[in-house]
């Protein structure tokens, strides 16, 4: 089957090595020294997090993704959300661990690169850059199908032939947007991921209420046992929890607003602990909602499994037609804050490595006022309009522009997120105790858990799906090609590496 239908939006590196610096080249690449004071110390730990959460774009997770969980585990959605959110757990536990000693714009580059080795940074870095423009091109794809729905809700017929201007028009504003102070960004994108938020618990709310009180339409009520496996066999529970694993897709983006953070190694870890959680709460909540509101008999397991988007149903079963028309504009709001957030990451990912001596030069400067890499910005926004709307001119839908990028970024995602683990499994190792060695089993457990997604996401696939794991494959080789060929590259992304200081 295959995962991404559903999808809402989702090892080895190469050999470490040991980078020495001289004082005087360290002192020149530090960290503080290139980045504009105009944008350091800015963001707070809410700001943050909505950089993280504005990526996982809830309101596109929760309208797909628990369709393909209901077809493999029945009413045991609820359950397998919270399978996901253990797993999530383990693998953000790098993350959020190795940011309280590093701050650096790069993400993986840099967490990877300080605990093992600039080449095994570069390899990350590469890898999670691949992440963010192709989720960024992906999520421009839901954006023109969200609108296409929001379209069809308000009767207008428009949209389907001309779905290909839709992300070209939205990505003046997200360049608009990206181009100002990075307040802006995570404040316009706190905004509307508390809209959506705040739809979806009301939705929640509501059916809750009505099967509780016998005012549903189904009669199979409040069932409390959708919380545990049930009947599923844990091997689709398993498998199934990939899906729910996809819903937190980008929780780290908030680590490239590292330089732009009060107090970072406070800040971020506290911001994606906050993001993964609150996610993992409200996912829970809502598809528990989602599942008693089609009703737990055999009929509301198959709607369910069947409905295009389970919120836009629901909406107009338990509340009206205005709010599924609500709802579906919210959910286009959604996917356009997941592109900003994304295209934010991408350019501070591109910023990081190019201010390290890959790519243009031009990449690693920064507005003087507001401490916005603009170039890197333009170039990433710009990739992301032609990869999306050049692939819907050779003839694909915007659902197919949606899911194709989707399943080349998660390929891409679970190499750059095994990397950082690995990383944190060598600094647990290697770091005097400062990390107890007790907490190896979480980075162990994370690993083995992106091994099995990864498998999921390649095994008993069609084509065009066959085709993306060799995509992805080729964009990771081609990051450790110029890394291996390129020993000075390797030695100026020590010198830089080497100044994050791991205390």
């Amino acid at each position: 089957m295959d995962l991404t239908r559903h999808r809402g939006c989702g090892k080895t590196g190469p050999m470490a090595d040991s980078p020495s610096t001289p004082p005087a080249a360290a002192a020149q690449s530090s960290p503080s020294a290139q980045t504009s004071p105009a944008s350091r110390g800015r963001l707070r730990t809410p700001e943050v997090a909505a950089i993280s959460v504005g990526f996982m774009g809830p309101v596109m997770a929760m309208s797909l993704n628990g369709i393909g969980v209901a077809d493999l585990t029945g009413t045991s959605v609820p359950f397998t959300f919270l399978v996901s959110f253990l797993g999530t757990m383990f693998v953000a536990y790098a993350f959020i661990r190795l940011t309280g000693f590093v701050t650096h714009a790069g993400s993986v580059y840099a967490l990877s690169g300080t605990t093992m080795g600039p080449r095994a940074g570069f390899f990350g870095g590469f890898a999670l850059l691949g992440t963010y423009l192709f989720f960024a091109a992906c999520i421009a794809g839901a954006c023109a199908v969200f609108f296409q729905a929001m379209a069809a809700e308000l009767g207008l017929p428009f949209a389907d032939s001309l779905w290909v201007l839709i992300p070209l028009v939205v990505a003046v504003f997200v360049l608009w947007l990206n181009l100002r102070e990075s307040t802006v960004t995570a404040r316009t994108l706190l905004a509307i991921g508390l809209v959506g938020v705040l739809a979806m618990v009301v939705l929640g709310v509501v059916i809750i209420v009505r099967v509780a009180s016998g005012s549903a339409p189904v009669s199979t009520g409040v069932d409390l046992s959708t919380l545990l496996p049930g009947d599923a066999p844990v091997s689709a529970i398993m498998t199934a929890s990939v899906f729910g694993f996809l819903s937190w897709a980008g929780f780290e983006s908030g680590t490239s607003l590292s330089e732009d953070a009060r107090e970072p190694k406070r800040t971020i870890p506290r911001a994606l602990l906050g993001a993964v959680v609150l996610a993992g709460i409200l996912y829970t909540f809502v598809m528990f909602a989602q599942t008693i509101g089609f009703g737990t008999d055999e009929a509301g397991v198959a709607a369910f499994a069947g409905a295009s988007s389970t919120l836009t149903a629901l909406s107009s079963t338990y509340i009206g037609s205005w709010f599924a028309v609500l709802i579906s504009v919210i959910a286009f709001l959604v996917a356009f804050a997941s592109l900003l957030s994304s295209t934010a990451a991408a350019s501070r990912l591109l910023f990081a490595l190019a201010r390290d001596g890959f790519g243009p030069k031009a990449f690693a400067r920064t507005h003087p006022r507001t401490g916005v890499p603009g170039p890197a910005v333009l170039f990433v926004v710009v990739t992301t309009v032609v990869l999306a709307c050049g692939t819907g001119v050779l003839g694909a839908t915007s659902v197919d522009v949606y899911y194709w990028y989707a399943t080349i970024a998660t390929l891409c995602m679970v190499v750059a997120y095994g990397m950082t683990s690995v990383g944190v499994i060598r600094f647990v190792l290697n770091s005097g105790r400062r990390i107890p060695y007790w907490e190896l089993v979480f980075p162990v457990l994370g690993l083995v858990y992106l091994v099995f997604v990864y498998v999921v996401q390649v095994i008993g696939q069609e084509a065009p799906y066959t085709w993306f794991p060799w995509m992805a494959g080729a964009w990771c080789l081609i990051g450790l090609v110029i890394v291996l060929a390129r020993p000075a590259l390797a030695e100026r992304i020590g010198a830089r590496l080497t100044q994050e200081e791991l205390e």
